[in-house]
């Protein structure tokens, strides 16, 4: 009998890395150019998860502001330019998140990444923070022209890394992760210190971290489980 390796796709703002700061500061600059107040960091982190374009339009719509598509096209255009100058200023991993990374490979199964993010801002944050080469594949919302939680982005994703689905695991930190990894019928790991303006755990993933080192048992658990 032929084994299949697994493959565990990772979100990435909120699950791999926590890029609150810098995905804020880059919303802060551009509402300060509109001549808005700044957005607080502890009360902006969970608008994040959805895009740049999203992100921008919660950041505007606190304060009562609704701009045509053409401005919103302008005003996305100058956050991804200044957020990928300072990507990874204060972005850095969660804390065990390699040591887990390092205990999966360890084990043979393939890693990658599944983000609304773009691809090539999502490469290059993870290049700054010398992580891109733990991955067999790194996806965004433009490498396949679908989001999470659309289920091509994952299913797309994981053959990309050379794997299967029926040993895929999904990880994230809110609704779409768990939404895309239900839409393709992958079990899905949640993570509480994420972004999400819902509970994760009101999310029911079929099982549910507060640390990255916990990811390598509730992994085997989930294979063991399927």
């Amino acid at each position: 009998m032929v084994s299949i390796t697994p493959t565990i796709v990772f979100d990435l703002d909120g699950t791999l890395v926590d890029t609150a700061p810098d995905l804020i500061s880059a919303l802060n600059h551009v509402l300060a150019r509109e001549g808005l107040p700044p957005v607080p960091l502890a009360s902006a982190r969970n608008m994040i998860g959805a895009g740049a374009r999203r992100l921008l339009e919660r950041g505007l719509e606190l304060e009562g502001r609704v701009v045509s598509v053409a401005d919103l096209d302008r005003l996305t255009a100058d956050f991804i330019a200044f957020y990928a100058d300072h990507i990874a200023d204060a972005s850095r991993p969660f804390e065990g998140l390699e040591i887990a990374l390092d205990e999966l490979s360890s084990r043979g199964y393939r890693l990658a990444v599944c983000t609304n993010k773009l691809e090539w801002l999502s490469k290059l944050l993870l290049d700054r923070l010398e992580l891109s080469e733990r991955f067999a594949a790194i996806c965004g919302a433009d490498t396949f022209g679908v989001s999470k939680p659309e289920p091509a982005i994952l299913q797309q994703t994981v053959v990309r890394a050379s794997g299967k689905l029926s040993s895929a695991i999904m990880v994230g930190d809110a609704g779409t992760d768990i939404g895309v990894a239900r839409r393709a019928r992958v079990p899905v790991i949640g993570v509480s210190f994420g972004y999400t303006d819902v509970p994760i755990a009101e999310l029911k993933p079929d099982r549910l971290i507060h640390h990255m080192k916990e990811l390598p048992l509730a992994v085997e658990e989930l294979l063991a489980h399927t």
